[in-house]
């Protein structure tokens, strides 16, 4: 009795084998569950059916993270449209009017010359004339150039210019009223040029620098410096004058007249004979070295100074 049931048992347990066997034979030809053994198992006997299938929806899975990225690519393009206003904002389209007027090159006149401040250099420029200069010009170096002619109208209007300095330029002439309507100028120097006549000069003008010129007694008016009472260092030397221009102001402090043709000078140059006071205290720096006078000749014209003349007393 043992025998038949346990054979019984064991064809029972064979059938119920082979049935859960035969589902797994069948599944893949349905849509069984993707993962598991059975998923596999069709992945690897079905695979051009199954990845035909498949494969759309992993690209468009993929796919639907590229627009995605596409549109974070997008999202930034506003970003980049400030950039490029702001370079176009920075365009140069005012600097030329920052740099002053044209000069005869054609060009702002702080892109030939170096505008720092309110000084300008324009030295060894190539210049033939002055530029025209900022309204806030204090400060002017041109030496070194061609300039031959000071007009009236090249420094017109510049009422804060305090110094000039035309040094080795070829300036044979200035107009008249080119230097006397600046209320400001307290310096101004030219030597090494080729002036002949001393134009009208500002009231205010400290220092006067006329050194290496062509200078002579005639080009410079009666009383020319009568007027100037801030007047202090007078510069006259290597010229053509025959003669000490006087009434000289007493500010004076320092007169260089080396290198002339002066052979006499009045007895009153210096001092009041008159009077015999000593007015000139200040007048500490008086040279007539290079000159034909003999100051020996002339005692009584400089008594009143601190010190002697220098100059050929023998």
């Amino acid at each position: 009795m043992r025998l038949p049931s346990l054979l019984s048992l064991l064809a029972l347990a064979l059938q119920e084998a082979g049935t859960a066997a035969f589902p797994r034979q069948e599944r893949p030809r349905g849509e069984g569950p993707a993962g598991g053994e059975g998923g596999a198992y069709a992945a690897l006997h079905l695979g051009g059916s199954v990845l035909s299938l498949r494969a759309p929806e992993r690209l468009t899975a993929s796919g639907d993270r590229l627009p995605e990225v596409k549109k974070t690519s997008l999202s930034h393009a506003p970003r980049i449209c400030p950039t490029q206003s702001t370079v176009a904002a920075r365009t140069p389209s005012s600097v030329p009017t920052l740099l002053g007027s044209p000069t005869s090159h054609g060009l702002p006149t702080c892109l030939i010359c170096v505008c720092l401040g309110s000084s300008v250099y324009c030295d060894d420029a190539d210049l033939e004339s002055i530029p025209p200069l900022p309204q806030t010009t204090a400060y002017l170096y041109a030496r070194f150039n061609r300039i031959g002619h000071v007009r009236a109208g090249d420094l017109q209007g510049l009422t804060k210019l305090r110094k000039i300095d035309l040094s080795s330029n070829i300036i044979s002439s200035i107009d008249e009223d080119a230097l006397s309507l600046l209320p400001a100028l307290r310096e101004l120097i030219l030597p090494e040029n080729q002036l002949a006549v001393l134009p009208a000069l500002p009231r205010g003008i400290v220092v006067l620098d006329v050194r290496l010129n062509q200078l002579r007694s005639s080009g410079i008016r009666p009383a020319a410096f009568r007027a100037l009472e801030k007047l202090q260092f007078l510069y006259l030397a290597d010229n053509q004058l025959d003669s000490i221009p006087t009434p000289l102001p007493l500010s004076l402090r320092s007169l260089h007249l080396q290198n002339n043709m002066i052979k006499t000078m009045q007895h009153d140059t210096f001092c009041d004979e008159g009077e015999h006071r000593h007015t000139r205290r200040r007048l500490e720096d008086v040279r007539l070295d290079g000159n034909p006078i003999q100051l020996s000749l002339f005692p009584s014209a400089y008594f009143c100074l601190p010190r002697l003349p220098t100059g050929r007393l023998t």
